[in-house]
């Protein structure tokens, strides 16, 4: 059994991957805005990485210091149990 690459589909054409973040109706990437954060980070408190969540390194960069500044204030966790 074969294991399928998720860019292609079944006529070998790439689907494109575009920033979730960038965009007209994107959210704005600020370290208030804790369920955003939330969504790239996992369980254990890492920050995901951009070719995991498709991010543009600009707002990939953005991402992490909101992450890092949310840290710092006690609003996210270092890490979790």
């Amino acid at each position: 059994m074969a294991i399928k690459n998720k860019l292609f589909d079944n006529n070998r054409s790439v689907i494109s991957k575009k920033c979730p973040l960038s965009g007209k109706n994107a959210p704005e990437i600020d370290y208030k805005n804790l369920e955003l954060l939330k969504r790239y980070t996992t369980e254990k408190g890492k920050i995901l990485p951009s070719r995991v969540t498709s991010v543009s390194t600009k707002k990939q960069r953005q991402l992490s210091l909101a992450i890092k500044r949310a840290r710092f204030l006690a609003l996210l966790p270092y890490v979790s149990n």
